[in-house]
């Protein structure tokens, strides 16, 4: 795994300065800790620093094709490139290394722009090809590996695989933009293409940019999307055997390594399946880790156990304490803009004690968005068949009236907490699930803004990411509608962020295997029912893998990767809070409105209400704030250093 740079310009040919992309490249070394690498000619400069995974010998970068007029920086995988190779070998094409790098060139020279049509993995790279003057930026189609770029004043277009790089060039402005921030504390994280910086954008998960030297940059092209395409009649017990057979595949090809390699074992159903698959296929024991909580309601480690001793696993374990929360400000500084998801702690923590022993760990990723594994699928569905007796013109009116009238209490029992029961039935199913995932509600945020930020933001509302994405939808069951949801925005934004950032913090390589595009496109073609039956996520994963893992296991109830935030903001971390919401740093930016912020953290450590998730979202955009904007110089320095 590795990490790229690059600076561009547009329509000059001068001189690109080797101090500045040398800095956007160093500022990444934690991702590529073993090489460095750089290239500048006029018009354009190419940085990348390297974690050797395969071919330790000759797979450094910038790499070039055989007269140099096509030259590549890459961060990935390319699972197929042995079979890529002996086929651009049939076209005609030489190979001077045994690394999957070589062959996006060769691809490139044959193929094009659909040469990415070919790749069978997790990659982002940026190639340049001299004689048609031309950049080509790509990512992967789920968007494992992260990509940013930016379009300078001064005609530069700049790229880097995180936001850290692209700052230490002097001419970026770094303006937030209102509309991430109504986003980031919508959904906890900033979804693609838009970064908290209004002048940087992510290149989103499947798709490409192609940059030609005299002309602006157009419009990203997406040459991939999840079909949805429903299979031929298929029985149960083949679906089930061909479910397993794939998922073999997909293990197997994610175990070529000239390092150590290993696996996250978490004792949910997804690590336990990839870390099962791993031991029938690898002649020595694996290699696994996991973390354990203090907290029981909160730890998976005996289900782990459970999986690790079944398969004589090397396994070790970390127990995360309260102590854990020191990590505030460098989760702040390793994700460079607004991050949420309070798991980012023991995913940190899980990737540094995989990194004592392995270069390479495979992980479950990618199991509850294409297998139906969430608890908010089942809810939706059950909601979405009562909306359905009623068409949206009648129940709009009807029950957002009601919804309205109705006082709130999200204080009271359940059955008297209507108000939430009627204006979800008077929602379309888009802005229903919406609100079911929303981290700060529509009525919370309106409170939380200063007058300046609302004004900022006019009429945007950050339902508009949902509708944008469903409107491309192929599927029409309610179902594959959400799945199509979270797939394009909360797991590469929140879930495949969280792990890439904390991986390679330490230089580690995570593999996903379920998440493997072929595997993807065939279980989004499986009947709905296969998924989700009679309450049940992952009907047919945990039918195929009953002779693999425990009963209690596969049947217990999901935890997910939490940890208690609410009995650490009324202990170890009250103080923290208190300092970071009352800090000069929110008053002054001028976006809150700071008597709710108090409001809220007086409701929390009284114990009256549980607004845990909106204090960590300030806590870590504070943090945020405070790092990235008022001593930048100060902090890219020290992470270079």
């Amino acid at each position: 795994m590795c990490a790229i740079a690059g600076i561009f310009d547009l329509y000059q040919q001068a001189d690109i300065d080797p101090a500045v992309l040398r800095q956007m490249t160093d500022l990444q070394r934690h991702r590529g800790p073993d090489q460095a690498g750089m290239h500048r000619e006029p018009g354009v400069g190419l940085g990348h620093r390297r974690l050797a995974i395969i071919d330790l010998a000759s797979g450094a970068q910038p790499l070039f094709n055989e007269d140099r007029s096509v030259m590549v920086v890459y961060n990935g995988e390319i699972y197929n490139f042995p079979a890529l190779m002996r086929e651009l070998q049939q076209f005609g094409h030489s190979f001077r290394t045994r690394c999957d790098t070589e062959v996006i060139v060769h691809a490139w020279e044959q193929w094009g722009a659909r040469c990415v049509e070919h790749f069978r993995g997790m990659f982002a790279f940026a190639l340049w090809d001299r004689r048609q003057r031309c950049l080509f930026l790509a990512r992967d189609r789920l968007g494992v590996k992260p990509l940013h770029y930016a379009v300078l004043d001064n005609g530069q277009l700049i790229f880097a695989s995180e936001i850290k790089a692209l700052l230490a060039h002097g001419q970026l402005r770094r303006n937030l933009d209102p509309l991430a921030i109504d986003e980031y504390f919508a959904y906890g994280y900033i979804p693609e293409p838009r970064t908290v910086f209004r002048q940087i954008r992510k290149l989103e998960p499947g798709h490409t940019l192609l940059v030609r030297h005299g002309s602006a940059p157009g419009a990203p092209h997406r040459y991939w999307d999840v079909p949805f395409q429903r299979h031929r009649l298929i029985s149960q017990d083949h679906a089930a055997d061909e479910l397993l057979a794939r998922l073999r595949e997909a293990v197997r090809i994610r175990l070529v390594a000239e390092v150590p390699l290993g696996a996250f074992l978490s004792g949910g159903v997804d690590s336990s399946a990839v870390v099962a698959m791993m031991a029938h296929a690898s002649p020595t024991p694996v290699n696994t880790c996991s973390i354990a909580f203090d907290e029981a309601q909160f730890d998976e480690s005996r289900y782990a156990t459970l999986v690790a001793e079944r398969y004589h696993t090397h396994h070790h374990s970390q127990r995360v304490a309260q102590h854990d929360a020191d990590l505030i400000d460098q989760l702040a500084a390793l994700y460079d803009e607004p991050f949420a998801d309070s798991s980012a702690l023991p995913t940190y923590r899980v990737c540094q004690l995989a990194r004592q022993r392995v270069t390479v760990a495979l992980s479950g990723d990618g199991g509850d968005e294409n297998l139906a594994g969430y608890r908010r699928y089942r809810d939706h569905l059950h909601a979405e068949r009562w909306r359905a007796l009623l068409p949206l013109g009648v129940r709009q009116p009807l029950f957002g009236t009601l919804g309205r009238l109705y006082p709130a209490a999200d204080w009271a029992p359940r059955p008297l907490r209507a108000k939430t029961t009627l204006q979800a039935l008077g929602r379309d199913a888009v802005a229903a699930y919406f609100d079911r995932v929303c981290l700060l509600k529509d009525a919370m945020r309106a409170q939380l803004f200063s007058p300046a930020l609302r004004r900022d933001l006019g009429p945007y509302h950050a339902v508009q990411v949902l509708r944008r994405h469903a409107a491309d939808c192929p599927a029409s069951d309610p179902l594959s509608l959400v799945q199509y949801l979270d797939l394009k925005t909360y797991l590469p934004g929140d879930i495949l962020t969280k792990v890439d950032r904390a991986s390679m913090a330490h230089g580690l390589e995570v593999r996903s295997p379920l998440l493997d595009h072929s595997l993807v496109e065939w279980i989004s073609g499986l009947p709905p029912d296969l998924k989700l039956r009679g309450g049940s996520g992952k009907f047919l994963f945990k039918q195929a893998l009953a002779p693999y893992l425990p009963h209690e296991l596969l049947h217990r109830r999901k935890m997910g990767f939490a940890v208690p935030l609410a009995d650490w903001f009324r202990g170890p971390l009250r103080a923290r809070l208190q300092r970071s919401l009352t800090s000069p740093v929110l008053e002054h930016c001028d976006m809150f409105n700071l008597p709710y912020v108090q409001q809220l953290m007086q409701q929390h450590q009284c114990g009256q209400r549980d607004h845990s998730a909106a204090l960590w979202s300030l806590l870590m955009f504070e943090s945020f704030l405070r790092q990235s904007l008022h001593t930048p110089g100060r902090r890219l320095e020290q992470q270079a250093a």
